[in-house]
């Protein structure tokens, strides 16, 4: 081997010895609770298809409708020529469902929040992250140039110390007033659990700061209209930049950003994750504005309806606590394992019999703290449930 194959060689080895290595699975069938993986059929509590949209027949037939008359592919970059009708349409669904005055589509979640953080903050500026965001997040933060500032996860006297700080930093500034930016999601994706969105709202008021909420996890789920836990709390309004991905409960892909006009047009000028990338193609966005009409209707309520039904029993089932009655439940079930080797064992034992959900491992949680997340999906049954249950149980040692 060459030098350079022999250090590749040595790194996957140093991974392989930490229980970290990961491989791609090609499924063989669509996003359904039932997945062929190697000929096998196995069923899937790993999606991100709350709603089990991935596979709607409005959402293919809006696909097919963009291809057929837009072609595969935009061509250019939104600003060269790649702006087609179906972009257009998106965002404007996308302000009409979260009730803001703009929007606009990146062509992933991770390039939404690399463009959108970075086009905001300088290296004057500070920027504060709770512990447990996505790597997008914490990848951005880092990108900006911004000091970066991490608050304990939910811990809102560690924000509001860190708020403090910053205060008083930008109060010695002899030069422009700095910019404090404080993001954080609204439904966290490996732990299920919430961000207490009100208070951490009135914080940010309280010290001046921007508010940056990633919705991926929450998006559709919540709310009267299910435009989120932003709705659910009633803050909407209150939220200077709106965040989430199209590629979970409405079903198809890409990423957004909502918020005042004059956000929106600072993004197109100055995000270059936006500016930079051929333009998302045709059939994603339109079968994400398909999703978002399917998610206002009485189908998308009664598609929610069934989901939280479904949330239920499986925590029943696997004996997991309940929501409190202030707080809203979440698809997301973790079993905390901590232990990558024996995360890495569970989940093949559950594939033998029949059941798929891969173990989740540093770096997507932190080290010893490997867990099954099962996530529960409005196409799953009360019977896949109770299967999931029976198989689990003897299985799963859980760390309390």
């Amino acid at each position: 081997m060459s030098d350079f194959e022999q250090e590749l060689d040595g790194r996957l080895t140093a991974i392989r010895k930490q229980g970290l290595h990961r491989e791609l699975r090609p499924l063989g069938s669509p996003q359904l609770p039932n997945i062929q993986i190697d000929g096998r059929s196995l069923l899937n509590f790993s999606s991100n298809d709350y709603l089990g949209l991935a596979n709607h027949p409005a959402l293919k037939e809006a696909a097919i409708r963009a291809v057929e008359k837009y072609g595969a592919g935009s061509g250019a970059s939104r600003l060269i020529c790649g702006s087609l009708p179906p972009h257009q349409e998106l965002e404007q669904a996308l302000c009409e469902f979260k009730k803001t005055e703009a929007a606009l589509a990146f062509s992933s979640g991770y390039a939404t929040a690399l463009g959108a953080i970075c086009a905001l903050l300088d290296k004057d500026d500070v920027i504060v992250i709770d512990k447990l965001v996505h790597a997008c997040i914490v990848d951005a933060a880092r990108l900006s140039g911004a000091t970066l500032r991490i608050f304990g996860h939910n811990k809102l006297n560690d924000l509001a110390g860190i708020l403090q700080w910053a205060d008083r930093r930008h109060s010695a500034s002899k030069t422009k007033r700095p910019r404090t930016l404080i993001v954080t999601e609204s439904l966290f994706s490996m732990d299920g659990d919430l961000a207490p969105l009100k208070k951490i709202v009135a914080l940010k008021e309280q010290f001046g700061a921007w508010l940056m909420v990633d919705e991926a996890h929450a998006t559709g789920l919540y709310g009267a209209q299910r435009r989120g836990l932003a709705e659910e709390a009633g803050v909407t309004d209150r939220i200077e930049i709106q965040m989430g991905t199209l590629g979970k409960a409405l079903g198809a892909s890409g990423g957004y950003i909502c918020g005042s006009r004059r956000l929106i047009d600072l993004l197109i000028n100055r995000a270059r994750s936006f500016i930079f990338s051929t333009a998302p193609v045709p059939a994603a966005c339109a079968a994400a504005s398909a999703a978002i009409r399917l998610v206002q209707s009485t189908e998308g309520a009664e598609r929610c309806y069934l989901l939280w039904r479904l949330v239920e029993k499986a925590r029943s089932a696997l004996k997991e606590k309940p929501a409190r009655n202030s707080e809203p439940s979440s698809a997301i079930i973790p079993l905390l394992i901590g232990d990558e080797q024996e995360a890495l064992m569970a989940a093949a034992l559950l594939r033998e019999r029949g059941i798929f959900i891969p173990a989740i491992r540093y770096p997507a949680v932190a080290r010893g703290q490997a867990r099954l997340r099962v996530t529960v999906t409005a196409s799953h049954t009360a019977e896949d449930i109770a299967v999931l249950a029976r198989t689990l149980e003897p299985i799963v040692k859980r760390k309390s």
